[in-house]
């Protein structure tokens, strides 16, 4: 199937620089994994639409206020540290060098990251366009398309053709290809965010992007 530039700025609410920019990229990655069918491709524009912020936000903020910081990662941030780290009364947002300590500390030691120290928390941050997050699934992903995105992580937040693959591979990794065949639409959010995070505003894009593709 061929995804235009208007088909995003519909279906993900795109804006027209980001729909053009990724149209190609996406018309090869839902080649390569079989995202092939209305049905498949309503479900996964709707989540990437909204896990990318409509393809515009391929790299993980953290610019949390303190009681945002302590709720996110509760865990990890005790008051005192959240205090330490979290966007201040004076500031419009947490530094970036700031952000990067918060990464390091809520993500150290987690699925293939080292501790705090190494960087890896803010290195494999979620990214791309489905905000793929740890080391070992940035490795994972890596073996499968065929770029060393472990060595080269900006490459899922900068590069189209590069969180393209990335998001298809996550797709046809998790079984949801399968999941969409059936309109289990809850089913792939659980398995994106087991939370259901924002599960209204996806069920509404998917709805929206199924107008589209004429289903």
């Amino acid at each position: 199937m061929i995804i235009t530039p208007a088909l995003l700025e519909n279906a993900c609410q795109s804006m027209t620089a980001n729909a053009a920019k990724f149209a190609a990229p996406l018309t090869a990655a839902c080649a390569r994994y079989s995202i092939n069918t209305p049905q498949r491709l309503a479900a996964f524009l709707a989540q990437i639409g909204h896990e990318s912020g409509s393809l515009g936000a391929t790299s993980e903020s953290f610019n949390y206020a303190i009681p945002a910081l302590m709720a996110t990662f509760p865990r990890v941030m005790t008051y005192a540290v959240a205090v330490k780290y979290g966007r201040q009364p004076s500031e419009k947002a947490v530094p970036i060098a700031r952000q990067e300590q918060i990464a390091n500390m809520v993500y150290a030691n987690k699925y293939g990251n080292g501790n705090a120290a190494s960087g890896d928390g803010w290195r494999f941050r979620g990214s791309g366009l489905v905000q793929t997050t740890f080391r070992a699934n940035f490795a994972d992903a890596a073996k499968d398309i065929g770029i060393d995105i472990v060595a080269n992580p900006d490459l899922v937040r900068n590069d189209p053709t590069t969180a393209a693959l990335v998001a298809g591979f996550y797709w046809i990794n998790h079984g949801l290809n399968a999941l969409a065949d059936t309109g289990d639409f809850d089913a792939i959010t659980r398995r994106i965010n087991p939370a259901m995070l924002g599960a209204d505003a996806r069920r509404a894009r998917w709805a929206k992007a199924k107008a589209d593709l004429g289903i």
